[in-house]
């Protein structure tokens, strides 16, 4: 029986703790007075833990082969968390706890582990970790420890209230590990465009466009969030890792955003509207299709007045109005902070663990979640990517 410490309590730490429990003596530490503290704010507090498309298309790395060979883990995972309790709801392929409770996945956790005889120091954060003569030196402000094997599972630099400050970073980096730069994901982006602010707390169906030094990289369609400095929402977390990365490098993003997706040619549509609705403005012919908010600053940046007639207007005013409806620009200056980024993109690279996530430089060490080089879109691909990489880990030692 070895002695195995998993440093970090948060969904991969729990189920690596849970797995390495079956042969070893098992110590998980935290710095939080209590385990999963980031699982409970998870999905507005309903735990969107697992998604029916857990594959290499919906997630951002270096490596999609080592990470395909990761995935393929998912099926057995699945299973495991259905085996200790958690009854899932699927709503449009999103798994989340039936009792819409990210604190009932939590609680699942913490009779697992006191049934599973893993002892847990909570209010414990680790400072230090070396190997020294085949075993591992864990020390803390309040005592230190030795282990066989160590699983580090502290998480990235996202969202440090739960916790989450950088550490397995740096002590990957002393025993032995290059860290990819990390930066936010999953989060908010800014403009410095100081027209937009009226359209702040407008929520809209929308297809974003991203364009990186007018290359045009991807597109994501979903709900965007309109704030009084910028754009949030799914369909924007879903591009911010690449535009962290990219900004990072100083290069210039730009998003185009399709305000009416559902509608092919809003040229044409328009002008049908305008036949069939006589003597409507422009600022009533748009209502109900788009937020009033939205209209207004759409009309500003067109230059066009909201008591204007569409037959009253020229070409290039038609144009113009038409492109900021369907092709509206920003230019994104900078992306939230990490405390607004829900996990970041960077971290170790994949080719530095092997396929049961044990480093390559340094034996009997493992590294899982959100310190991998490997971010996910939203819908539970992330959190997913937690519970395989500890599943994998935990069974391996």
């Amino acid at each position: 029986m070895s002695k195995i410490v998993v440093v970090g309590a948060g969904a991969s730490g729990i189920i690596a703790a849970l797995k390495a429990s079956l042969n070893n003596e098992v110590i998980l530490i935290d710095g939080n007075d209590k385990c999963g503290k980031k699982i409970l704010v998870t999905g507005n507090g309903k735990c969107n833990y697992w998604n029916e498309s857990i594959n290499v298309n919906n997630y951002f790395t270096n490596d999609t082969k080592r990470l395909d060979c990761i995935l393929e883990n998912k099926n057995e995972v699945l299973d495991y968390l259905y085996s200790i309790g958690i009854y899932p709801k699927v709503k449009n392929g999103y798994y989340y706890p039936a009792s819409n409770l990210a604190a009932s996945i939590r609680k699942i956790f913490v009779n697992e582990l006191t049934r599973c005889n893993v002892k847990t120091l909570y209010d414990s954060r680790v400072i230090n970790i070396k190997k020294l003569d085949n075993k591992f030196i864990i020390e803390t402000p309040k005592e230190t420890l030795k282990a066989d094997k160590v699983i580090i599972a502290t998480g990235s630099k996202a969202f440090p209230k739960t916790g989450s400050d950088g550490f397995g970073y740096d002590a990957a980096k002393k025993l032995g590990h290059k860290i990819n730069q990390v930066l936010p994901a999953l989060v908010g982006l800014q403009t410095n465009d100081i027209n937009i602010k009226e359209w702040a707390g407008v929520r809209s169906d929308a297809s974003v466009s991203l364009y990186v030094d007018n290359q045009r990289l991807t597109e994501e369609f979903g709900e965007i969030q309109l704030t009084e400095n910028g754009i949030s929402g799914i369909c924007t977390f879903n591009i911010s890792g690449l535009i962290s990365k990219a900004l990072y490098n100083k290069k210039k993003v730009i998003v185009r955003i399709n305000f009416v997706p559902a509608i092919n040619n809003f040229a044409d549509f328009f002008d049908k509207r305008n036949s069939e609705l006589k003597n409507r403005t422009i600022e009533e012919l748009l209502e109900s299709i788009l937020n009033y908010k939205l209209t207004s600053v759409i009309l500003k940046k067109s230059n066009i007045k909201n008591n204007s007639y569409w037959n009253d207007l020229n070409r290039l005013e038609k144009e113009m109005l038409i492109r900021n409806i369907e092709n509206f620009e920003l230019n994104i200056s900078e992306t939230n902070s990490y405390d607004k980024a829900q996990v970041c993109t960077g971290g170790i690279p994949l080719n530095e663990v092997s396929n049961n996530m044990e480093s390559i430089y340094c034996k009997d060490l493992y590294f899982v979640g959100e310190l991998l080089d490997v971010d996910g879109k939203c819908g539970g691909f992330n959190l997913a990517f937690a519970f395989i990489t500890g599943y994998i880990a935990g069974s391996s030692v």
